[in-house]
């Protein structure tokens, strides 16, 4: 009577582990590069362990290859955005009369970034501008709400009345609302709209870091049009 127990079979993992902790194994054993036949799931034909591995070699390649060219392409559209915005800052700096503000900054966002349709209403304007057109119309609801976002809203047009201050409302089919504050912790002060007919030119998942540095831009630039703080 046999006094041990039956081995147990060698499974695919034992394997693996040997061949992991033996490299020389092949060296021993070259014929067995060769003589190893596997099928090719690029062209469907037998392949020796050789091929197979120089085809998993290039299709690692292809992928970094293509990761390289993506972080180039996100490098360069990155660095374009900042160029952008680099020279629309500049334009708002260059404004020296405080009534021209308001349109260099619709206006600038509208060619800087080819944002197709832009809004800007704003309250609590020193009396020399009350009575313009940006100072007009914003209903306490719409103020209430902008003062509650707490980073712009990025997304769908929801039907919310700061898109009925666009041109043309019906065309955007995405906005971004950016509320405009003197601090962070301060009420909003006014309501910056960017639509457009692209309706994922705003998505709901974008991320809204540049948006609230735009509006943090926008709003430091307008409050030149507010009475000063006491």
């Amino acid at each position: 009577m046999n006094a041990y127990p039956p081995l147990p079979p060698i499974t695919e993992d034992d394997i693996a582990q040997f061949l992991l902790h033996t490299p020389d194994f092949f060296e021993r054993h070259a014929e067995l590069l060769a003589a190893v036949q596997l099928t090719s799931p690029h062209t469907g034909r037998a392949i020796s362990l050789q091929e197979r591995q120089v085809e998993v070699l290039r299709e690692r390649l292809r992928q970094l290859e293509l990761r390289a060219a993506e972080m180039i392409r996100h490098g360069q559209d990155n660095t374009s955005l900042l160029e952008r915005l680099h020279r629309w800052t500049c334009a708002l700096l260059a404004v020296d009369d405080p009534a021209r503000v308001p349109d260099a900054v619709t206006g600038g966002l509208a060619q800087a970034f080819d944002v197709p349709q832009v809004a800007l209403k704003l309250w609590g304007c020193d009396a020399r501008w009350a009575d313009a057109p940006y100072a007009q119309g914003a209903s306490d609801d719409a103020r209430a709400f902008a003062t509650s976002l707490q980073q712009p809203y990025c997304g769908p047009n929801p039907g919310l009345e700061a898109a009925q201050w666009l041109p043309d409302p019906a065309a955007a089919a995405s906005i971004a609302l950016l509320p405009l504050r003197r601090a962070a912790d301060a009420p909003a002060f006014g309501l910056l709209v960017l639509a457009s007919p692209d309706a994922r030119r705003f998505q709901a998942d974008a991320a809204t870091d540049f948006l609230a540095r735009i509006g943090e831009l926008a709003a430091a630039a307008l409050a030149r049009l507010l009475p000063e703080p006491h």
